[in-house]
């Protein structure tokens, strides 16, 4: 029995990760913040509900004890979370209005959250046969796709997925036991965009549920769509 867990699962694309992941037969634990929401959406689909803060080293280190506890292992970790500012309208922010605070925030969830819980949870992914971290990241993080520029001109998002994809290269090189890579879901109509997206959920989670089902099977530090490569 192949064992995933999924962090910021509790809606969005997260939630159809778990969703279909569990339809493939894996034990899901389904992350996040929220105990009661995460209480819910695990009933929901039948998966195992996980308190986990990315962002916060003693949520982390408590949701590790929990799966280490339950004796289930680890095989995949799907490291979904994330935050993205936007106006109030729905729109993106203007590049010249980023700041220092604001991006400071972003990077420790979308970029230090995933290298915190990947970090943690390696006693565990180490003794799978079949280990794999999937980091969501985004084409704005592409420098060879000009990060969305002009039509998405905040800056914050955009950089913190630059660097979580050197993040999965780095942890790619160091972990040759376990697969990692960075999945583009592509434009998904969720909460993190106001569901400005074009895609659906079903669509948005194609590339990670791919990914997870592919174990430590293939190429690591790749960078990829439900189409194939993206350049990066």
């Amino acid at each position: 029995m192949t064992t995933s867990l999924i962090t910021g699962a509790n809606k969005g694309i997260g939630f159809e990760t778990a969703r279909q992941l569990i339809a493939a037969g894996h034990t899901v634990w389904l992350g996040s913040r929220d105990p009661e929401r995460g209480r819910v959406a695990a009933e929901e689909l039948g998966a195992r509900a996980l308190v986990i803060d990315v962002s916060d080293d003693a949520s982390v280190a408590a949701a590790f004890r929990t799966v280490e506890e339950a004796g289930t292992g680890l095989d995949v970790l799907v490291n979904n979370a994330g935050i993205e500012p936007r106006a109030e309208d729905g729109g993106p922010l203007a590049a010249l209005d980023a700041s220092a605070d604001r991006l400071r925030t972003v990077f420790e969830t979308n970029v230090l959250g995933p290298l915190r819980v990947t970090q943690a949870f390696l006693p565990l992914l180490r003794r799978s046969d079949s280990a794999a971290v999937v980091n969501l990241s985004s084409g704005l993080g592409s420098l060879a796709g000009g990060g969305g520029a002009p039509y998405y001109p905040s800056v914050e998002y955009p950089v913190s997925k630059t660097a979580l994809n050197m993040l999965t290269v780095k942890l790619a090189q160091a972990l040759p036991g376990v697969r990692v890579t960075a999945v583009d879901p592509g434009f998904t109509k969720t909460d993190l965009n106001h569901h400005a997206g074009t895609q659906t959920v079903e669509e948005g989670a194609a590339a990670s549920v791919r990914e997870a089902l592919a174990g430590n099977g293939g190429e690591s530090g790749t960078f990829v769509s439900a189409e194939g490569p993206v350049a990066w």
